[in-house]
């Protein structure tokens, strides 16, 4: 007969954390949210490391260049996703790693000839209310001008008017010149009182653009993830049917770090497709495994000798509909703290520490927090960073709200059919184990973390943690039950705020 577990399978949110003492010299601010992500061998430092706990799923909805780049300015590392060829992947991790901190390429552009509708239309779209004007519209074309959302009035002016009537023309736009440095960039923007700065090279074409905004922006935020070359850093996901092709191509894109991307990493295929990466690539290449849900599935993948970390979770994501469809998976927090349990036994075994990333589950900030308490050393997010403005998908309104589409890579939209067929290249999908969903559009990748890791720091600093080693070892953990989730909201009053309102969107949650 079957086995059966002791216990039930639980979730984040049927926990709280016990307060401890917090000393008078904390400050969340001197938290430090650095996390290694490479397995870290007896006597020795992790070979690399992320300066925050966050990586976002390898998915089509969410892990692009933007995003890519966005993370990695806020010390986290995205995973580009694999369900594409192999060329276009390897294009997107090339085009991080080339991104310049500060000159960016410009993917929202019009022509002369342009309707101010049409300019309205586009700008809407893309959220961009800046706009270089080209000779033929693309971004590295030759720059003819300049249009602002303060250019043009949308209720008076009239709307068949040209863009040319109403842009500012080259002549009168303040530039730079290609080998320009960011620093004299940044300096004639505050000269002449710009926020946007042209760069242009030696025939007048369009290179890239300075904002204003992105030099305050890395002011406030100078947690880059760098690799040694000062380039940004970016993984990218791998699967176990073509990772012959696709390693060489991403690493000589200049990926950081791979990572296998399936619902079920307990199999022969993950097993043989890390010892192949390690027997042609050394000890060097970072490798990540998964997904697991058991110690059993741990051990696994930990006996190639090869994995650097384990992804866990199966089921838990907000599209994934896993066990429902196959009745395979385990709640986030049993699986979770079964597998974090056979780490640390294996870390005493052996003097090896193999970092654990918590994949799926994560219906709100709290529940982020919990899961780095429970001993994950970093999470791995879909939702929350495809309601992001620099997720790959368009924006979409609907009854006055913006949206942007997210859907699993277990769909017949991801067209990643090979994972869940039987094998045979000539079978579509038979089911899904992902739906096609809408998130609402929340802000930036800088905005929504900054909320998110305060919270997290100020938690730290409840539990008398500086680190988030000490927050593992020091965390203490209570069940909860149904009236003392009740008890602990706001049940009894009315209640309504600006922040809630946006936190409860942000998760697309409504309590």
């Amino acid at each position: 007969m079957a086995t059966i577990l002791d216990g039930v399978s639980r979730t984040f949110g049927e926990f709280l954390l016990i307060p401890r003492l917090t000393r008078k010299e904390q400050r969340p601010d001197q938290v430090d949210l650095s996390t290694p992500l490479s397995a870290i061998e007896p006597n020795q430092l992790a070979r690399f490391k992320i300066n925050t706990p966050v990586v976002s799923a390898a998915m089509q909805s969410v892990s692009g260049s933007r995003l890519g780049i966005s993370l990695a300015r806020q010390g986290g590392l995205a995973f580009i996703f694999c369900s594409q060829d192999v060329a276009s992947q390897a294009e997107i991790v090339r085009q991080v790693k080339m991104h310049k901190a500060g000159f960016v390429s410009s993917d929202t552009n019009a022509t002369a000839d342009m309707s101010l509708r049409e300019m309205i239309e586009l700008m809407e779209k893309t959220g961009h209310s800046t706009v270089p004007v080209t000779e033929d519209g693309s971004g590295r074309g030759r720059l003819v001008g300049l249009i602002t959302d303060q250019d043009f009035w949308e209720f008076e002016d009239d709307l068949e008017n040209k863009v040319a009537q109403h842009m500012t023309p080259i002549e009168e736009v303040i530039h730079g010149h290609e080998g320009i440095t960011l620093r004299e960039a940044n300096q004639l923007l505050h000269r002449h009182k710009k926020n946007c700065l042209p760069i242009l090279d030696e025939k007048g074409n369009l290179t890239s653009l300075v904002f204003k905004k992105d030099y305050e922006d890395h002011m406030r935020h100078p947690n880059e993830l760098l690799d040694e070359s000062k380039r940004l850093c970016v993984g990218a996901a791998i699967n176990t049917h073509d990772y012959r092709e696709r390693v060489p191509a991403v690493l000589e894109a200049g990926a950081d770090a791979l990572c296998f991307d399936s619902s079920d990493g307990f199999t022969e295929f993950q097993k043989e497709g890390i010892e192949w990466i390690r027997a042609d690539y050394g000890p060097d290449v970072v490798i990540g495994g998964g997904n697991v849900v058991s110690a059993e599935g741990f051990d696994y993948l930990v006996e190639t000798g090869g994995v650097d970390f384990i992804k866990v979770g199966m089921g838990g994501g907000s599209i994934c509909i896993t066990r429902e469809q196959k009745g395979v998976g385990r709640g986030q927090a049993s699986a979770l703290l079964e597998v974090v349990e056979r780490r640390d036994a294996y870390y005493q075994e052996t003097g090896r520490y193999i970092p654990i990333c918590s994949d799926g589950g994560l219906a709100n900030d709290t529940q982020i927090v919990i899961a780095l308490a429970m001993g994950a050393d970093f999470v791995m997010m879909g939702r929350y960073f495809a309601m992001t403005e620099e997720s790959p998908t368009p924006k979409t309104s609907i009854n006055g709200q913006m949206y942007k589409p997210y859907w699993g890579e277990g769909t017949r939209r991801a067209q990643n059919w090979q994972r869940y067929g039987d094998g045979k290249s000539t079978r579509e999908m038979v089911f899904e184990e992902g739906v096609d969903a809408y998130v609402p559009l929340v802000g930036s990748v800088a905005e929504c973390l900054e909320t998110t890791l305060y919270k997290l720091r100020s938690t730290m600093v409840n539990v008398g943690a500086d680190s988030l080693a000490e927050f593992r070892d020091q965390a203490m953990l209570t069940m909860v039950s149904e009236q003392s989730v009740v008890e602990a909201g706001t049940s009894t009053v009315f209640q309504f705020t600006a922040s809630r309102d946006v936190e409860e969107s942000r998760w697309g949650e409504k309590n």
